[in-house]
């Protein structure tokens, strides 16, 4: 199993990876499939119309999440990693006023999505929660083309037949370390003598080259340092009606000051991870330049738990930073490969349960833990966010998530010094916590999946 670092870790915009980063790729692929793809066209018959609606947990918070305007933006050509996030809303404003899409390399389209985009919360499409079906017609309204996508957490989408056949897009690579699993992991480690950093290095250098790996992996802790940056130095209010104020600039203006006057208390630690976690998840809930870690919903967790190294710990370096991504990345592939990431299939477990064991392994590798260790640390982190439910007020990613970063960052770093004093040995391995996680989601109430039909979102007043 290969699934590179450049698939965890996925540069995007807020709010959220799998309904907003992952409709907009399905738009893309939709207007791929209506220029390239392989499908019987009518003799004469020119596409001139699309439509779209959006099922399951991106019907019920796809307004909170900024789904419409996702795909809006796809079908006007644009793609998560190159959109400049100031445009967005003159973007969507002018498809609005037009009713036209205007994609490269294809002729204007009709699509008004006040009409033409449907949130249908009756029908959940079968493969999975986050699901969309784009539609093309021609002059006379006749159906052309119908597709489905499924947007399956992460930023991942799949379309209909390749979750059929149980595909996840990605590059087809013989890989030297194909490891599945945890267990697969650690006994490649220990038949190597190799560090899960140095495995993942070398699969990764099979596909692109060293230089290859090494400017990408400046990208991600570029594009994830510069949103800690401008969440640090941002305030007012984030969109969408809640009226939550953003925090992060006021309280690292507090810290900044008590380091100045060297004044560090014993939760010093502590409240940096805290104000770097959410300033990346403030940005993200604004819809701005973010990184998916492994989802945009927990995009502050890792972020958080690397910046904290850079400027806390003496040995911090690019090296020890590209080495915590491939660790992260590492922990990442097992647990998307075996359970999943996506909040609306398996609750907050999976978004920031995922990030904070990630982070934890990375920390704890790069504080020279074996790789019994860190495969320890991403136990301990996961298992203490097992039950995670995702209840999103008003379908926004701004209560209870920004904070809920925070605190993965904190159980990420508690979860590595733990694991640090112990020697590797452990009675629930992170395999056996990961398949624990699976059942746990599956078991779990569609309420509590990221409909916002459950727990704070039906408790805390939206206005």
């Amino acid at each position: 199993m290969f699934l590179s670092v450049f698939d965890v870790f996925k540069i995007g915009i807020g709010p959220s990876s799998s309904h907003t980063m992952g409709p907009m790729t399905a738009a893309s692929r939709f207007l791929d499939e209506l220029r390239t793809g392989d499908w019987p066209r009518p003799r004469h018959a020119v596409v001139t119309s699309l439509k779209a609606s959006l099922h399951g947990s991106l019907a019920f918070t796809g307004v909170g999440h900024g789904t419409g305007r996702a795909v809006v933006l796809g079908l006007c050509g644009y793609a998560p990693d190159s959109v400049d996030p100031d445009r967005i809303d003159a973007i969507v404003a002018g498809v609005e006023a037009e009713g036209m899409v205007h994609p490269e390399g294809h002729p204007a389209y009709r699509f008004r999505p006040a009409l033409d985009l449907i949130y249908d919360k009756k029908e959940r499409l079968p493969g999975h929660t986050n699901g969309l079906q784009f539609y093309a017609y021609d002059a006379d309204g006749a159906p052309l083309l119908r597709r489905v996508y499924y947007s399956i957490g992460g930023g991942f989408v799949v379309s209909e037949a390749e979750l059929a056949r149980g595909e996840i897009k990605t590059d087809a690579v013989e890989v030297p370390y194909p490891f599945g699993d945890a267990r697969e992991m650690l006994a490649m480690a220990r038949d190597s003598g190799l560090s899960i950093a140095q495995m993942k290095r070398a699969n990764e250098e099979a596909r692109i080259g060293r230089r290859g790996l090494e400017q990408g992996l400046d990208r991600l802790w570029a594009a994830m340092d510069g949103c800690i940056e401008r969440g640090l130095r941002t305030d007012g209010i984030m969109p969408g009606g809640l009226n939550v104020s953003r925090r992060a600039k006021a309280i690292h203006q507090q810290l900044q000051t008590a380091w100045q006057r060297n004044e560090l208390g014993p939760l010093a630690g502590n409240d940096w991870l805290s104000v770097f976690a959410m300033a990346v998840n403030e940005e993200n809930a604004a819809g701005s330049r973010v990184v998916t870690a492994p989802t945009n919903g927990a995009a502050g967790v890792i972020p958080s738990v690397l910046k904290y190294h850079q400027q806390f710990e003496a040995g911090a370096s690019r090296a020890s930073i590209h080495d915590m991504l491939l660790t992260a990345a590492a922990i990442g592939g097992i647990i998307k490969h075996n359970a999943s990431i996506s909040g609306a299939e398996v609750g907050c477990q999976g978004e920031v349960g995922s990030a904070s064991a990630m982070a934890a392994a990375a920390l704890c590798a790069a504080m020279g833990g074996t790789p019994a260790q860190v495969e320890n640390a991403a136990e301990i982190a996961l298992e203490h966010h097992l039950g995670m439910t995702c209840d999103p007020v008003a379908g926004l990613v701004q209560i209870p998530c920004i904070e809920r970063n925070a605190f993965g960052a904190v159980k990420a770093v508690t979860a590595a010094s733990l694991a640090m004093k112990g020697d590797g040995t452990h009675k629930v391995s992170l395999d056996v916590c990961v398949e624990t996680m699976r059942q746990t989601g599956e078991d779990m109430s569609e309420r509590y999946k990221e409909t916002s039909q459950g727990g704070l979102a039906v408790n805390v007043p939206a206005c």
